[in-house]
């Protein structure tokens, strides 16, 4: 039987290290805080899986998704930037979440906590985050022209608002099981300090995705293996690695 620290620790890697390659495109898109109000936005599913005693990853999902889709479409009616519509449809998710966020379980849901999670449930994860590691791989070169210039893209007939829906669903995805790890508190940290710590270190493009991968996957190794010797939550420890990462990185782009 595999341990359940064994399976906090795989499944934390893997949300860990595809939440850092994703932040290497968020974080070119100028988006990357926007996981943390989408986070925020999770929290009224996290508060119904609190409740009812099921995967807070999955209670999670749909109201990020349904988040997810209401600023792609509101983005194209209105042509407001994207960050401004996320911050609207974040604060109403959290208003939302506190009429019935059980005050009890609250830690839970606003820092994480994978020291529980079950096989079935560290499975589907890391089921997950293969897909959403090899549908960012295969978008990424789409994504980076759009972002560099939309005009450029649609001139390369490239359908600019297939790829941003297709890139916010990721964002999604990886922001529901990014709760799982750290709560909807601190999901902006985990996909955006791995990716500006590897900004300062990379030379080339392909550096910049595979640090990020790796500073997202080393974060959450060092996290959650500490937490397992103390009596603190993981999910704050693999934010302070990362932020120590994050120092580390500072001072090496200094020496260069």
């Amino acid at each position: 039987m595999i341990g359940q620290f064994l399976l906090s620790l795989i499944s934390g890697i893997f949300i860990g290290g595809v939440a850092g390659f994703l932040g290497s495109l968020m974080l070119s898109k100028r988006m990357a805080l926007a996981a943390g109000p989408l986070g925020h936005l999770a929290l009224p599913g996290i508060a119904i899986a609190l409740i009812y005693g099921f995967d807070i990853s999955l209670g999670a999902f749909p109201f990020v998704i349904l988040g997810v889709v209401l600023i792609w479409f509101l983005e194209r009616k209105t042509r407001l930037p994207m960050e401004a519509l996320t911050a609207v449809v974040f604060a109403t998710g959290v208003a939302i979440a506190f009429f019935f966020l059980p005050i009890d379980q609250a830690e839970a849901a606003l820092v994480g906590d994978i020291s529980k999670i079950q096989l079935n449930e560290a499975i589907f994860s890391i089921i997950l985050c293969a897909i959403v590691f090899l549908i960012c791989q295969k978008i990424y070169p789409r994504m980076t022209l759009i972002n560099v210039s939309e005009d450029l893209a649609k001139a390369r007939k490239i359908d600019v608002k297939k790829y941003n829906l297709i890139y916010l669903l990721l964002v999604a995805l990886i922001v529901a099981l990014g709760v799982k790890i750290v709560g909807g508190l601190l999901t902006a940290a985990i996909v955006a300090i791995p990716a500006v710590s590897s900004r300062n270190l990379a030379k080339n493009l392909a550096q910049y995705k595979l640090l990020s991968l790796s500073f997202g996957t080393i974060s959450a190794a060092l996290g959650i293996s500490l937490s397992k010797c103390t009596t603190l939550p993981a999910g704050p420890l693999i934010i302070v690695f990362s932020a120590f990462i994050f120092l580390i990185s500072v001072i090496f782009q200094r020496g260069k």
